[in-house]
C-alpha cells in the first residue's frame, strides 16, 4: 500500500531498510513535521506494514529538517472547527500511539531537534529515544489556548508527575540533558554521534531473539499499568511459559555452553 500524500505529492514519511533496521523518516521537515491527518495516516500505514514483516528487528523513527515533530498542524486544526473532525482527528493520533506500543518490534526514536506537543508525545511513546544535545521538548499547548491533554498521557508514563505538570502548566521548552535526567529520552549525544547511538540499540536489539523481544514487549505493556499482586500474577506466568518455549532451551543451553546462541525466526 503506497503512504497517503498531501498536497504536492511528496509521501509523508520516507521508509528505508537496513540491516533489519526498518528507518521511517516524517518528511515535513520544512514545517517541522507537524502530525497532520495524513502525516498520522502515512505512520500508522508504514508501522501496520512493519508489524507484519518478521524480517525487520527494530524501528527508527527519525525526521528532516531541524525538527522532529511540531505536535499537531495549527492551521489543519483551525480548518476544521467541528466536534466530529476533531474527535477523529484525535482518536486516529491516539490509535498510532497505541500501535507503537503493539508493534512486535521495539521502535527507537531518532530526535535531531525539537519535539512538541504531540511530537513529544511520539518520543515518549517510542520504547526508547536517542536525542542530540541539541533537541529541545515541551508541552506548550496552554500558550496557545489548547491544554496538552494527550500528549500527557505518553510524557506522564515517561516522567514524574510534577515535572510533567511543570511542562504543562508553564509551557516552557526543557533542554535535553533535562530530558535525559527526567527519564523522558534514554541517552543524549552530539549531533554527530546520533546515528552511531541509534544503531548501537538496534544492533543489540538485533542480535536476540525476535519472538522473546516481542513476547517481552508486549508482557510489559501489559503488566505495567497493572496493580502489584496483579502484575507479578500475570509476569510469573508468563515467565513460565517462555521457559517451555525453544528459545529459552536455546538460550540457556548456549549459555552453559559457552556458545552463540541460534534463534528461530
Amino acid at each position: 500500500m503506497n503512504p497517503p500524500l498531501e498536497a504536492g505529492g511528496a509521501p509523508c514519511v520516507l521508509s528505508r531498510t537496513k540491516d533489519r533496521v526498518r528507518t521511517l523518516t516524517l518528511n515535513r521537515g520544512e514545517r517541522f513535521n507537524p502530525l497532520s491527518e495524513a502525516m498520522i495516516a502515512a505512520l500508522r500505514a508504514e508501522l501496520e506494514q512493519v508489524a507484519a514483516d518478521p524480517s525487520v528487528r527494530s524501528v527508527v523513527i527519525a525526521a528532516e529538517g531541524r525538527g522532529f515533530c511540531a505536535g499537531h498542524d495549527l492551521k489543519e486544526l483551525r480548518a476544521h472547527p467541528d466536534f466530529e473532525w476533531q474527535q477523529q482527528l484525535f482518536g486516529a493520533c491516539n490509535e498510532l500511539m497505541l500501535l507503537l506500543t503493539r508493534l512486535p518490534q521495539p521502535v527507537i526514536a531518532r530526535v535531531q531537534g525539537i519535539a512538541t506537543a504531540a511530537g513529544c508525545q511520539l518520543v515518549s511513546m517510542c520504547d526508547l529515544a536517542v536525542a542530540a544535545d541539541t533537541a529541545r521538548f515541551a508541552l506548550p499547548g496552554a500558550k496557545v489556548g489548547i491544554f496538552c491533554t494527550t500528549p500527557a498521557v505518553g510524557v506522564a508514563r515517561n516522567v514524574a508527575r510534577k515535572r510533567v505538570m511543570e511542562m504543562l502548566l508553564t509551557g516552557e521548552t526543557i533542554d535535553a540533558a533535562t530530558a535525559l535526567a527526567w527519564g523522558l529520552v534514554n541517552r543524549v549525544v552530539p549531533g554527530a554521534e546520533l546515528d552511531a547511538a541509534v544503531a548501537h540499540f538496534a544492533g543489540l536489539i538485533g542480535a536476540l531473539s525476535p519472538r522473546v523481544i516481542a513476547q517481552g514487549k508486549q508482557a510489559f505493556y501489559r503488566q505495567v499499568d497493572l496493580g502489584l499482586a496483579p502484575a507479578y500474577d500475570f509476569a510469573g506466568g508468563m515467565m513460565a511459559c517462555s521457559l517451555l518455549e525453544r528459545d529459552a532451551s536455546e538460550g540457556i543451553d548456549a549459555f552453559v555452553e559457552k556458545r552463540a546462541p541460534e534463534w528461530g525466526d
